[in-house]
């Protein structure tokens, strides 16, 4: 996979990524997506533990694969911990669980997963905008993101339905209205 250019999604160009998407999922023995909703996202945000979320949500994902070994790119800053908290959820798993930082550079098959991820992620913030306008790239240092979102703020006195309640802008957002 490496010859085809596959590597980690962020150091790909938009197009690069979508080209890379099918020759993943031609080379890919099984694909498994695990979606997590906005309210879950705020929730587990509002308790601090979005890094559980995600590693349930790896979980999930791991459960069904088929996998003897499992490569993960650990969003804890300890991968140790994260891999245990992953193998919590794993009830019944054999698989070999490794978590390390910057997986997504230095293992080719978390490489894939990272194009799929980041192709899905794009292919929804598509179906947003043929809803809702040109809401940007939906990144939090997106200027065009956080103008659309203050300037829907300010029409409707809550942030879009569409995004996320504890988005860093949103929260300043919503915070400068409390104290003005």
């Amino acid at each position: 996979m490496v010859e085809k250019g596959i590597k980690d999604s962020k150091l790909l160009s938009p197009k690069k990524r979508q080209i890379l998407f099918g020759h993943v999922i031609g080379l890919a023995k099984a694909i498994c997506i695990c979606r997590i909703g906005i309210e879950d996202i705020d929730f587990h945000v509002s308790k601090n533990h979005l890094n559980l979320l995600e590693a349930e949500a790896m979980a999930i994902t791991i459960g069904n694969m088929d996998s003897y070994k499992t490569y993960v790119d650990s969003c804890d800053v300890n991968p140790s911990r994260y891999k245990r908290t992953i193998n919590s959820f794993l009830k019944g798993n054999n698989t070999k669980l490794i978590s390390m930082h910057h997986a997504d550079r230095l293992n080719v098959v978390v490489s894939g997963a990272s194009i799929i991820a980041k192709v899905i992620r794009d292919s929804e913030i598509s179906k947003i905008r043929l809803k809702y306008g040109d809401v940007g790239s939906g990144y939090p240092s997106d200027k065009k993101t956080i103008k659309f979102v203050q300037e829907w703020f300010e029409q409707n006195r809550e942030i879009p339905p569409f995004a996320r309640k504890s988005w860093k802008p949103a929260q300043l957002i919503l915070s400068s209205t409390v104290v003005q």
